[in-house]
């Protein structure tokens, strides 16, 4: 932890917490016809918030034993796409919240913003701990247009294929989830990608990053198209 100060700590979760939630409004708003329980996406929610606690040791572990850093992008993304999925089978496991196609999707979305929201505190700490608000108010801000929609949109299409896939058996069941997990971790491995090769010191920074979130919110877009169907 980069500081013990309460003060800070609840800053930056307020400010990681907030797009999160935002986030969640609108899309529980496009499942208006058929909602979840709204105890069972205050679970959900909170297991992707815990999922960050099982990940960032894992992520550690293959900081510090894998060279390549094509390799260290790929396991990192699949670390989180495994986790955030896993915490949403343990609230839903042998239950019946999720028995129409579009609850796989609202389900991992809900965990994904969990996942992102401390994600989002956690790279805030550091600016608000040496007291660079504007900084962190800008990393708010890019991490809500990025993080955040990233990890919506890659759950999302793994919500998808596992929607798709509700009513089928066996081998076309499984061939749908490492489908979805594959597209899933390709997005999140793109994103990271390209995201890593901007440089601020380049003249041309916010519009490289704009480039890269033009990229995500074609997909996001996509996926709320495929998400109304």
């Amino acid at each position: 932890m980069l500081t013990d100060d309460p003060k800070i700590i609840a800053l930056a979760f307020i400010g990681g917490i907030i797009p999160s939630l935002l986030w969640l409004w609108f899309w529980l708003k496009e499942n208006k016809k058929n909602p979840e329980p709204k105890g069972i996406l205050t679970i959900v929610f909170i297991m992707g918030m815990l999922a960050v606690i099982f990940v960032l040791p894992i992520q550690k572990f293959i900081q510090g034993n894998v060279d390549s850093n094509e390799l260290k992008f790929i396991l990192w993304a699949s670390a989180e796409e495994i986790i955030k999925y896993l915490a949403v089978i343990i609230v839903l496991y042998k239950t019946t919240y999720a028995d129409k196609p579009i609850d796989w999707p609202i389900y991992l979305i809900t965990a994904a913003l969990g996942f992102a929201a401390i994600e989002n505190a956690l790279f805030l700490i550091k600016p608000l701990s040496i007291g660079e608000n504007t900084i962190s108010l800008l990393t708010g801000q890019l991490r809500f247009l990025g993080s955040t929609l990233l990890h919506t949109v890659s759950s999302g299409i793994l919500g998808i294929a596992l929607g798709i896939s509700l009513h089928m058996e066996g081998v076309k069941k499984k061939l749908y989830l490492v489908v979805g997990f594959i597209l899933a971790i390709a997005l999140h491995n793109v994103f990271n990608f390209f995201i890593i090769r901007v440089n601020e010191n380049d003249g041309n920074y916010f519009l490289e990053i704009l480039k890269v979130f033009g990229f995500l919110w074609v997909v996001a877009i996509i996926v709320m198209l495929l998400f109304e169907k």
